[in-house]
């Protein structure tokens, strides 16, 4: 099953997908330079040095009938244009978003919605990050109530697997809906 993990630059995509992958993840990251700054933006993670370009792959099995593709987007608006052609075959995505810069996931929700891809909302908890309610996020990201919002560490394989099985039951979930007669 392909899986994106999506969000704005500098929320933990890498980190996710190096986490929790069962192979070595592949990973197109390169330092960023001087020549960037102006294209950039660095607030909010001033200590980042290094960027995806192209995408991130792992693998990690759930079970013994179910293996995960995992493809993390760029999130640099400059390499937005590689979204489209990430997203084909997507049965579902995760979001990852830093509460400290919300505006960075703004253009991932939105192409989920564009894409029709279902995803769930993974806050990345920062060091310095506070804590907000659910329904907070929910509101300030505008997002509906059944899109579910879960907290995690990205660093973490086993925090990131939690935030995979949340997907796989908000996928069931939305398919057991579809199926209801009406």
């Amino acid at each position: 099953m392909k899986v994106m993990i999506a969000g704005g630059f500098g929320t933990g995509k890498t980190t996710m997908v190096r986490s929790v992958s069962d192979i070595k993840p592949l990973t197109t990251e390169e330092t960023l330079t001087q020549a960037s700054a102006d294209i950039d933006h660095l607030i909010g993670v001033a200590d980042k040095t290094q960027t995806t370009v192209s995408l991130d792959f792992g693998k990690i099995g759930i079970n013994e009938s179910l293996v995960l593709y995992l493809f993390g987007t760029p999130g640099q608006e400059r390499f937005w244009f590689l979204w489209n052609g990430l997203f084909k075959g997507a049965l579902g995505a995760i979001v990852l978003v830093d509460t400290r810069r919300l505006e960075s996931s703004f253009r991932a929700i939105e192409e989920m919605e564009r894409q029709e891809v279902p995803f769930v909302v993974a806050l990345n908890v920062f060091p310095d990050s506070r804590n907000y309610p659910a329904e907070e996020i929910r509101d300030a990201l505008d997002i509906p109530a059944h899109t579910p919002v879960v907290a995690f560490d990205a660093r973490d394989r086993a925090s990131s697997r939690d935030v995979l099985v949340a997907l796989i039951h908000h996928l069931k979930e939305r398919s057991a809906v579809a199926l209801e007669p009406r």
